[in-house]
């Protein structure tokens, strides 16, 4: 037939579905029934939007899906439905996965976290409610590299530890789906999380103090290397500024060395400002010593001794904090060397650190 008997041809009579039913029966498909949209249903909640959030994502699976079945793909609107069912009663049943595995304490605590700080009756605040401030304070970013940023995220950690929440929380659970939860939780306002079904609102801010918790540990990490680079350069530089001060670079050296050498050598009893002197004038000699001081082991024994005085007293209580609150393991295989450490706390060895938990 030529493509221009297309143009006479009924898209709407009875012509064209009994033309569909013998395409059909031609090609082994069926029309997607009531019972085939459930099951549908029924194999993207097992298989796909436990894992999958994403709504395209799903739709690709399930067309997909009508293929292998041989199922004729449903109207646009009908793939919405079954693609939006399917996503809900998905997250439902993670939700509730999650829900199940928080003991009672531990759902107390994250209550706590969205508690409304005013009495519905009275509309006053009502007292010893901090739970809705310690969530705003988990939720916010870090501040420049500081004592004071340092304490203040040391603090988010401990807040976020002393939930408790089980190590096994999330097990078996995609890690995009919990970093969507963790997303929802990070902006929606403390009412809000509130409205939600009580099994959501558990999951949300489980996910939000799962994710913060490890994202504070890095941000302490990169905190106590920034520290440590700053005090080191802080140091040098406060040590070379007192020492450039009486500082001269003396030219010739190495003659000037040996000249004092032979005239000491052929002086014999004679004194020094009548051997040296003429050699080598006292300004030079001076000059020459501060050089010295300036790169030799006077000016390592100085910058140490500086850096201990910063460890020791300004950012002492800061480090001393961040040692407990994380944990240190080596993959060195070497032992480590015997030494002093607090009952209970594991040895540190020499090597790369890997932080706990989850590092």
């Amino acid at each position: 037939m030529a493509a221009s008997e297309l143009a006479f041809y009924d898209w709407s009579g009875r012509t064209i579905k009994a033309n569909r039913v013998q395409i059909r029966r031609a090609l082994g498909y069926r029309e997607c029934s009531v019972a085939d949209a459930d099951k549908l249903t029924e194999w993207l909640v097992a298989n796909v939007t436990q894992a999958e959030r994403s709504a395209e994502q799903v739709r690709h699976e399930l067309l997909a899906r009508c293929r292998d079945e041989r199922i004729e793909q449903p109207s646009s609107g009908r793939v919405d439905r079954i693609v939006r069912s399917a996503l809900h009663r998905g997250e439902e049943l993670l939700v509730g996965r999650v829900a199940a595995r928080l003991p009672a304490e531990v759902r107390d605590r994250l209550f706590a976290l969205v508690a409304s700080t005013v009495d519905d009756e009275s509309g006053h605040d009502a007292d010893g409610d901090d739970g809705p401030a310690v969530l705003a304070a988990v939720r916010s970013e870090p501040g420049n590299v500081s004592l004071n940023t340092m304490l203040t995220e040391i603090a988010k950690l401990e807040a976020v530890r002393a939930v408790g929440l089980p190590a096994g929380v999330f097990a078996g659970i995609a890690s995009k789906v919990v970093a969507a939860w963790r997303a929802r939780a990070a902006v929606e306002a403390p009412s809000h999380l509130r409205e939600h079904s009580p099994a959501v609102t558990l999951t949300l801010l489980a996910a939000l103090l799962y994710c913060r918790e490890r994202e504070i540990t890095d941000t302490l990490v990169e905190l106590l290397i920034s520290t440590v680079h700053r005090i080191n350069a802080r140091a040098e530089v406060k040590v070379t500024k007192e020492l450039i001060k009486e500082f001269q670079r003396v030219t010739g050296k190495e003659n000037l060395l040996f000249r004092l050498a032979e005239a000491t050598v052929d002086a014999g009893d004679r004194l020094v400002r009548d051997t040296v002197f003429p050699v080598a004038p006292r300004a030079v000699l001076r000059d020459l010593v501060a050089e010295f001081k300036s790169f030799g082991p006077t000016y390592q024994r100085t910058v140490k001794a500086t850096l201990k005085a910063s460890y020791t007293n300004h950012y002492r209580t800061g480090l001393i904090k961040l040692l407990d609150v994380l944990e240190f393991r080596s993959n060195n295989t070497t032992p480590a060397r015997p030494g002093r450490r607090g009952p209970g706390r594991p040895a540190r060895q020499r090597g790369e650190p890997a932080l706990l938990p989850g590092r």
